[in-house]
């Protein structure tokens, strides 16, 4: 069984790393810098992983796990608004003119679905979930799309980061009506920073990376979650309503059967109610058989070495604009334990990988050679080398670093690499 987070490397000591030129090239005039944060109208509680779109086009980022954001605006969008929305909250319209420029607290109110909405609603979860399916390609694009987003890895030895790789990645986003033609990724700039040290005889590598972050595009690599064949291994459940921005979407539940004796999903769809479409997903490894999720997980462990996977997380979340749904944000999560053999204590790695779509464009679209794309067995921290420049990000946009990774980053020296320079054509 492929599983949708791909393998994890576990390897002894630490490897070469490939070095490759860096240079960048911007022009800070060019563009107006928003940060802020967002957080619960009534709590006060950050608001993670929200949504902040230019209005009407597909030029964004999303918040980090704190709530924290950061937008570049090119001045052509100047007189326009930003749009903040988050799962379980009325969404936000503001002028950019509003926006200060050092720091904004953004507060979003909470909806409260009536009970009434949620109990009303008498459709078979399963045809509902078959239902969106049939609707894929009224909902999504079948012309293929070039994308631009933020990509960010990170590795975790307890509390300890030993490891974050970053970058803005260019993107073939192959029709949705198409099974043959698949998704391209290549790199356009990229950093890491870095904390190995001789004592750390164990290094955890994601192998695919960013390509792997364009599989979990579930509504386009059905796999485990949504092909015909995967459907007869789960069960399905209404769970009642939520609101995604300003539109309203079944919560439909799912896990797999107790017979089913492969680590396979449980978790959540969120369809929209006025046109079936897949609104995004959150969804986990069923506990109950994460005692084989290391079988179809890991790739290379070391000799003396038992490799648990404790859990492996996953979100998926797909925005609307120009009459189609599209890719917005991925996020997955894995901790995985290493016991050795007659040692006492063992050691918790956590792996995160999330990526951010920043900008998508249908008048330019290349297919670009496979010799340029990312392959499934790369490891993406492998292919970028360190290099400081405060300013390296230039006019994309990115996820803003949570506290933690980025006191890890200032710690670790702040190295980063460009790859290759920017594409012309993009709004970042």
């Amino acid at each position: 069984m492929r599983t949708r987070l791909g393998s994890i490397l576990i390897i002894i000591g630490l490897l070469a790393l490939t070095t490759q030129i860096a240079y960048s090239q911007t022009d800070s005039t060019l563009f107006y810098r928003v940060k802020g944060k967002i957080v619960d109208r009534n709590t006060g509680d950050p608001v993670p992983s929200a949504s902040i779109f230019i209005a009407g086009s597909s030029v964004g980022t999303v918040a980090n796990m704190d709530g924290e954001f950061f937008l570049k605006i090119r001045t052509k969008y100047m007189n326009d608004s930003v749009v903040i929305s988050s799962m379980g909250y009325e969404s936000l319209n503001l002028r950019i003119d509003q926006f200060n420029i050092e720091q904004n607290l953004v507060q979003l109110r909470a909806i409260v679905i009536p009970l009434e909405e949620v109990t009303i609603v008498n459709q078979d979860a399963r045809y509902l979930v078959a239902e969106a399916i049939g609707k894929i390609r009224n909902n999504y694009s079948v012309q293929p799309m070039m994308v631009t987003s933020f990509y960010r890895e990170s590795v975790r030895k307890g509390k300890k980061y030993l490891l974050v790789s970053e970058a803005v990645l260019e993107g073939y986003k192959a029709s949705y009506a198409s099974i043959f033609d698949k998704d391209r990724v290549s790199i356009m700039i990229a950093r890491k920073s870095s904390d190995f040290k001789n004592r750390d005889t164990v290094i955890l590598k994601l192998q695919g990376g960013p390509l792997t972050m364009f599989m979990l595009d579930f509504v386009k690599e059905p796999g485990e979650l949504i092909d015909k064949t995967a459907m007869t291994y789960y069960q399905y459940h209404l769970s009642g309503q939520t609101r995604i921005g300003n539109r309203q979407a079944y919560v439909v539940s799912f896990h797999q059967l107790p017979e089913i004796d492969v680590p396979f999903y449980k978790g959540f769809f969120f369809v929209g109610v006025e046109d079936l479409a897949f609104m995004g997903a959150e969804f986990h490894l069923h506990e109950d058989h994460m005692d084989r999720a290391a079988e179809f997980m890991v790739k290379v462990k070391p000799s003396g070495a038992k490799i648990d996977v404790d859990k492996a997380d996953y979100v998926v979340n797909y925005r609307f604009f120009d009459g189609k749904w599209h890719l917005s944000y991925v996020r997955s999560e894995i901790i995985v334990k290493v016991n050795w053999d007659k040692k006492l204590f063992n050691s918790s790695f956590t792996i995160k990988g999330e990526m951010a779509v920043t900008n998508v464009d249908s008048t330019n679209v290349t297919r670009f050679d496979k010799k340029d794309m990312l392959r499934s067995k790369d490891i993406f921290e492998e292919q970028v080398a360190d290099f400081e420049d405060p300013e390296f990000w230039g006019d994309y946009n990115i996820i803003r670093p949570e506290e933690s990774i980025q006191s890890a980053i200032e710690r670790m020296g702040r190295n980063s690499l460009q790859s290759s320079p920017p594409s012309p054509g993009y709004d970042r």
